[in-house]
């Protein structure tokens, strides 16, 4: 499977962090890194490392800075603020320290032995994932910590109302699949519902994918939550699907439509909701690649493909 699709992206390695970056996040440790392991997964163009101390204490700092993508820093201090809030309920490593000097900004969690998911997607693995899942559905709901509702948020799910007004400015959209110049107006039509469907109680990681999943023995973690946030129930599971099924898993209405979270759904709302993320990951999908990762366009294409192909089978349309 092409390292894009697993979740891959550019990293740096801890040993080129600048100096001074090091002795600040080691000041905050209170002893010196004496090694490290840099983890491959996820987006980030940072660095993500498991460290062991002089002190003899184990643990996972992830770092990046502003010279490497503007926007990363800013999404760490969210994760810093959100993380620092979590109850012992929601199955996450605990965070323990935080870095923020000249533009550079780390997280210090506890070290967790674990790893992800197998790729392509293995079914015990999954089976466990989707356990949690829903899991992680009935114990944040009513949400533990106050945070923004998903509402709040509803301008970044209009990719489809976003590219219906370039159309319509003349932009050209040939790139885009067939099926949604057909029906570019029905699903930009979609938004206008996306508060009302996607409303509700529950505690949202609203990023799961494969690269924020640790698996121990005995448990399932996701880690990585800067965009948490508060709706319905079901949306966790079903922004999740694209990329299990992009990464070898089944397709996603044969998990949704089975699982507990969505065995209350409104089936309009999901569409609507499905349309949102899609749109989103259409929308994003078509811009240049942001500093310092490369890969990540390539994967929200890939993912809003399978959306497309669920939306096909939801709505009919021709």
């Amino acid at each position: 499977m092409d390292e894009t699709l697993q979740g891959i992206g550019v990293r740096l390695e801890w040993t080129q962090l600048p100096g001074e970056v090091i002795r600040g996040i080691q000041q905050v440790l209170g002893a010196d890194v004496v090694e490290a392991d840099s983890q491959r997964g996820g987006f980030s163009p940072g660095v993500a490392a498991r460290v062991r101390l002089s002190d003899g204490r184990r643990l996972f700092v992830k770092a990046v800075g502003e010279a490497l993508n503007p926007v990363s820093p800013g999404l760490y201090r969210r994760e810093a603020a959100v993380a620092g809030r979590l109850p012992s309920s929601v199955p996450t490593p605990r965070l323990l320290a935080t870095y923020d000097e000249d533009g550079w900004v780390a997280l210090v969690f506890e070290d967790v032995d674990a790893r992800t998911p197998h790729l392509p997607w293995r079914r015990d693995d999954l089976d466990r994932v989707l356990a949690t899942v829903a899991d992680l559905g009935r114990t944040l709901t009513p949400s533990p910590v106050e945070l923004s509702p998903i509402a709040d948020d509803a301008d970044d799910f209009a990719g489809f109302q976003e590219l219906s007004a370039q159309s319509a400015g003349g932009t050209s959209l040939d790139d885009l699949d067939p099926w949604i110049l057909r029906n570019l107006h029905r699903l930009a039509g979609l938004h206008d519902r996306w508060v009302a469907a996607t409303a509700g109680q529950t505690l949202l990681h609203l990023d799961l994918r494969a690269d924020n999943v640790l698996l121990t023995d005995d448990s399932v973690l996701f880690v990585d939550w800067p965009h948490a946030g508060v709706g319905a129930a079901w949306i966790d599971l079903l922004f999740m699907l694209p990329s299990v099924t992009l990464q070898g898993g089944p397709p996603p209405w044969e998990i949704f439509d089975a699982h507990p979270a969505a065995h209350a759904v409104d089936d309009e709302a999901a569409t609507i909701a499905l349309a949102g993320f899609t749109g989103l990951l259409t929308a994003s999908g078509r811009r240049p690649d942001p500093p310092g990762l490369p890969t990540v366009r390539q994967f929200q294409r890939a993912q809003a493909a399978e959306g497309v192909r669920w939306l096909r089978r939801r709505t009919g349309w021709a």
